[in-house]
């Protein structure tokens, strides 16, 4: 059982501020990246998501904090055989990919995203899953970067190539069989990232779903987006972030699984749990890309829209 937790970071080392980033970009020991992806929503039934994926290069080629390299997900570090966006592909390959962008053991690995920080924690939990622990998330990402009215360029950065030793960590990227033993298994959370209307099963918006409205049989919802700060897309108070999750019980639990529309906005749910010091956390890779599509896998609504969607 994980134990109640106090409104501290255990693990508070894995953010970092814009005034440390500012204090150490000329160090030649860090490695900086911007990690951008958009979803552009579409709303046609057919294609199965809600969202088209385009790269966020094009924004990094127009301003990005001076350094900084850039980190395509889909393209980089994404399995090509899969039918699903940003599915994990395997350790090897991972290990490969990264050490390929530049990230390398005996340097400090920064991650940020231009506005939400899912892909900054995305990447850092895929770094965590393959065993490289020097990695970080810059707090408030380039929008918070930017409101401070901090440095920016134009001109690329490309890292040479890393060594990676890593030993990679099992259970931190889990499968639909692990998810359907949750169900019915005592002692796992599980919980579902996306927003109250998406996990009710009630958003007519050009949101949509991801092929059957709702959330998974069981499942709890604890949505990344009112983790977060609006305005400067930082990360809330730890204490506001470790009450919401003390509310949701989730100390009662052994294993605690998240997921969302296709593991993205989950990874910073799973990050956050281990930075408060959860043990046993698992992201659910495929999320409902996977899972919601298939008639057999068990979902279920809620009868009515929730307060504060």
């Amino acid at each position: 059982m994980n134990t109640e937790h106090p409104g501290t970071y255990v693990y508070p080392d894995l953010l970092v501020s814009t005034d440390w980033l500012a204090a150490n970009l000329s160090d030649p020991k860090i490695r900086l990246y911007d990690c951008t992806t958009h979803l552009i929503h579409i709303s046609d039934p057919e294609a199965g998501v809600p969202y088209r994926v385009e790269s966020g290069r094009a924004d990094y080629d127009q301003e990005h904090i001076p350094g900084a390299a850039f980190i395509d997900l889909q393209k980089d570090l994404s399995d090509q055989t899969s039918p699903l966006r940003f599915t994990c592909p395997d350790n090897d390959t991972l290990i490969a990919a990264f050490a390929a962008l530049g990230v390398t053991d005996d340097c400090t690995t920064v991650l940020y995203s231009q506005t939400t920080p899912q892909w900054a924690t995305r990447i850092w939990w895929m770094l965590r899953h393959i065993g490289f622990d020097n990695a970080c998330v810059l707090d408030g990402g380039l929008s918070k970067w930017k409101l401070e009215g901090r440095t920016l360029e134009t001109p690329p950065n490309v890292y040479p190539s890393g060594v990676m030793h890593t030993v990679p960590r099992s259970g931190l990227m889990v499968d639909k069989e692990e998810i359907l033993r949750a169900i019915d298994g005592p002692g796992t959370c599980t919980i579902n990232a996306l927003r109250k209307v998406q996990h009710a099963g009630q958003d007519n918006s050009q949101f949509g779903n991801y092929g059957r409205p709702g959330h998974i049989t069981g499942s709890i919802n604890v949505p990344t987006a009112e983790l977060i700060d609006e305005q400067t897309t930082a990360f809330l108070p730890a204490r506001h972030i470790s009450a919401v999750f003390s509310r949701a019980d989730v100390s009662e639990a052994d294993r605690i699984l998240t997921y969302c529309g296709g593991g993205i906005a989950a990874s910073t749910t799973a990050m956050l749990l281990t930075m408060l010091g959860y043990q046993n956390v698992g992201l659910y890779d495929a999320s409902l890309s996977e899972w919601a599509p298939d008639a057999t896998l068990p979902m279920e609504t809620l009868p009515a829209n929730p307060t504060g969607d």
